[in-house]
């Protein structure tokens, strides 16, 4: 079977990802894709997205949110790093295997002088630090196998971007586990920028197929990933509301005081609120009424706080904002 190869060039997160499910679904050809993304944190299907993030720091610093089709743990995406996925049509679905596609990116990266193996956690590491996050989908018999390849990210904001609080959330989500990274840069013998990285890794792949081709999206094909992409990677029902329902808990000091709450959320939506110590009725009758039905959101919350913002003193909204989520 032909094996059609692309190198996707357009950063946006939520595209490339319907890319992925476009190709999966709409495809009978097996697919090898390299493709880069803007800053953005990408969480798998069923993982708290809140849970995952240090949300005011990656609202502070315009870091986007998605979510994948794929199992597995959150990952850190930014021109630095390059993301590799392989769809294959199977002939038994016990014939998925994380090695079967992590082995040709390990072979290609050996003729850089780079040694990776895997941990055992779905990974590719070197000298013992992670540099490849691996997931996986099944459609029917099609496998999607995707990975990233940090080449040369900023991993000082991957680390705070990914920073959070899990004693916070209480819920039967997949949660990441968090692992030391590195960049492959740091390991090669003569310096290669990420152009010429993914230049050597795609040619390295399309060198494994004997019958490949280079393939590009017609307009048509374009503009149903497009719309793919706007009614659902682009969504926040599906990036926050397909989130497990959960409840989250955290308490606000003030003055030598402790207001504590505790949030059920379910699709992402605030179903119910318990407020427990120095608040009067009259404000946990105020605040209840305010975020009742409203998404778990700092945005959202903040609108909400703003617009009761007098009934609420002495409690500092911006506090109480900070601590709800």
């Amino acid at each position: 079977m032909h094996v059609i190869c692309i190198q996707q060039k357009g950063f946006d997160p939520y595209f490339n990802l319907a890319v992925e499910e476009y190709l999966l679904k709409n495809f009978a050809e097996d697919v090898f894709m390299l493709w880069r993304g803007e800053r953005s944190i990408v969480v798998g299907k069923h993982q708290n997205a809140l849970a995952e993030i240090n949300h005011r720091y990656v609202a502070e610093n315009k870091i986007k949110i998605a979510r994948r089709i794929s199992g597995g743990g959150t990952v850190f995406h930014d021109p630095g790093n390059l993301n590799f996925t392989f769809i294959k049509t199977v002939d038994r679905i016990d014939q998925v295997n994380f090695k079967v596609f992590t082995r040709p990116i390990v072979a290609v990266l050996e003729k850089l002088g780079l040694e990776a193996y895997t941990s055992g956690r779905n990974d590719l590491v070197m000298d013992g630090k992670k540099i490849s996050g691996n997931a996986e989908h099944v459609y029917k018999k099609r496998v999607l196998h995707h990975g990233t390849l940090l080449f040369d990210s900023d991993l000082s904001q991957l680390r705070d971007a990914l920073k959070v609080d899990l004693s916070r959330f209480k819920d039967k989500a997949v949660q990441s586990n968090r692992s030391e990274v590195g960049n492959i840069a740091a390991f090669l013998d003569q310096k290669m920028d990420i152009e010429a990285f993914s230049d050597f890794i795609f040619e390295g792949i399309r060198e494994t197929y004997p019958e490949n081709r280079v393939f590009q999206f017609s307009e048509e094909e374009v503009a149903a990933i497009q719309k793919l992409r706007d009614e659902k990677y682009a969504t926040w029902d599906w990036i926050y509301g397909y989130s497990p329902k959960y409840k989250y808990s955290n308490q606000l000091e003030m003055r030598g005081q402790t207001i504590s709450f505790s949030l059920d959320v379910v699709k992402g939506i605030i179903n119910s609120i318990d407020f427990l110590g120095k608040i009067s009725n009259e404000q946990a009758i105020l605040l209840t009424n305010a975020l009742l039905d409203t998404r778990h959101d700092y945005w959202e919350l903040e609108q909400k706080l703003r617009k009761i913002e007098v009934g609420l003193a002495p409690i500092p909204v911006d506090k109480l904002l900070d601590s709800l989520v």
